[in-house]
């Protein structure tokens, strides 16, 4: 079945390749929801049979979730996106443990970013690591970065940007060694990932099983509806709450819960189990075809992040002498959808902070674009999008002044501008390899 497409008269059908922006409703998810919009409206926390019914429904969503990480529903705390559960689960470290520390990275999604920039201007410690050139993280930083007063490493499990993945569960093992060798193990330090981009893409159901203490999950990120997210709190692990209300969530998360759209992430969580082998071969297929055709047809182009260490639907390819703005101008005006970055950083004018933190210049970093599939992505789809980029790109070169054709070059030194950049290139990727 094919994701809905929208339609106009003056525009083809979308090709949808930003499904780590979003992700449309599955019909399946659709489907489950409706009955609790329209016939089963009941607070699930009323005490007559017709909100007990509500209830029913509620955990049997809960388990389903559950069964995505192999964890028991117990372990399992809805909330309204991945941005609180992320929230959450720092802030509940900070409050159990008294500690004032906390390790991250420099690649972060904007919902772990933002956060530990407040709590610095508060007077908290963040230590924020970097990434190699290709995207991939130090065990040793990790390690080294841990102090007596650290209260909790949050480090996300797939980058929403470049797909690259990071050793989460090896991470996670080492801060519980920290952890059980300081003086009280109850203060921490805890480890946290943002898992929001993995569910139905890799096999998730040996969380429960690992040393993993907070997991994230979105619910718009796996084709159930926006608006509803996922804590995962290893069983014993204290929680704090975050959001203060009545004792929802057996205490931990105030406020009524949103329960058609619980319904349709148990629903959604249940499909991403059935499409993961697809995820893994079909998706990865197209994913690569896609790379490795651009990569034939077209020069000065680059996929950014650890190509045998990512997401299989994810690829970050860097334009050279293009704005990715210009570009993703051009393939909206074809129907198709594709970002330059975060969904939730879009229109900075900052270069991407984790092409950034690799070791891009801000030059290339404004070339890159991401595109991501889904198993409701088609091989039509790819051959359309292949059919429009290279052309697109190779227009937009010949008016760019770095293109050595422009007929604006004779007041303009291009041999010169294109070494001073790969220079900074150069200089930038040593100072990082340091």
């Amino acid at each position: 079945m094919h994701a809905p497409r929208h339609q106009e008269k003056s525009r083809p059908a979308v090709v949808y390749l930003d499904n780590n922006a979003t992700t449309c409703v599955a019909p399946e998810v659709f489907e489950a929801m409706v009955p609790f919009l329209t016939e089963y409206y009941g607070n699930p926390s009323s005490a007559y049979s017709f909100g007990k019914l509500v209830e029913g429904h509620l955990a049997e969503a809960r388990e389903k979730v559950a069964a995505l990480l192999g964890a028991t529903a117990k372990e399992i705390i809805f909330t309204s996106c991945g941005t609180e559960s992320d929230n959450m689960a720092i802030w509940s470290a900070l409050q159990t443990t008294g500690k004032r520390h906390i390790v991250t990275t420099q690649v972060e999604h904007s919902a772990i970013m933002n956060q530990t920039d407040l709590l610095e201007r508060m007077g908290f410690g963040v230590t924020r690591l970097p990434v190699a050139a290709d995207g991939t993280l130090s065990l040793a930083d990790v390690e080294n970065a841990i102090r007596d007063d650290t209260a909790i490493v949050s480090i996300m499990w797939a980058n929403n940007e470049t797909g690259v993945l990071f050793p989460v569960e090896e991470i996670a093992t080492l801060v519980k060694k920290k952890r059980l060798a300081s003086c009280d193990p109850k203060k921490g330090p805890f480890f946290h990932t943002d898992a929001v981009q993995t569910p139905g893409k890799i096999d998730l159901r040996h969380v429960a099983s690992s040393d993993i203490d907070f997991l994230s999950i979105s619910g718009h990120k796996l084709h159930a509806p926006k608006g509803v997210g996922v804590l995962y709190a290893k069983k014993r692990t204290k929680v704090v709450p975050y959001v203060v209300g009545g004792g929802q969530e057996r205490g931990k998360r105030g406020g009524t819960e949103n329960v058609a759209s619980i319904v349709g992430l148990g629903r959604a969580a249940e499909l991403a189990l059935e499409k993961l082998s697809d995820e893994q071969t079909r998706v990865r297929a197209m994913r690569d075809l896609f790379e490795e055709a651009l990569l034939a047809r077209l020069p000065h182009i680059y996929i950014n992040g650890k190509r045998d260490q990512r997401l299989p639907n994810t690829t970050n390819i860097a334009f050279d002498f293009v704005e990715a703005e210009a570009i993703l101008l051009k393939l909206d005006l074809n129907g198709i959808c594709a970002s330059s970055g975060s969904a939730c950083t879009t229109g900075s004018l900052d270069p991407s902070h984790v092409l950034s933190a690799m070791g891009l210049t801000p030059a290339r970093a404004r070339s890159c674009v991401r595109f991501s599939f889904s198993h409701y992505n088609t091989e039509a789809d790819i051959e359309f999008a292949l059919k429009v980029i290279p052309p697109m790109i190779e227009g937009l070169r010949a008016m760019s002044p770095l293109n050595a054709d422009h007929p604006d070059n004779f007041a303009y030194d291009v041999e010169a501008a294109r070494e001073k950049e790969e220079k900074l290139m150069a200089e930038t990727m040593a100072a990082i390899n340091e």
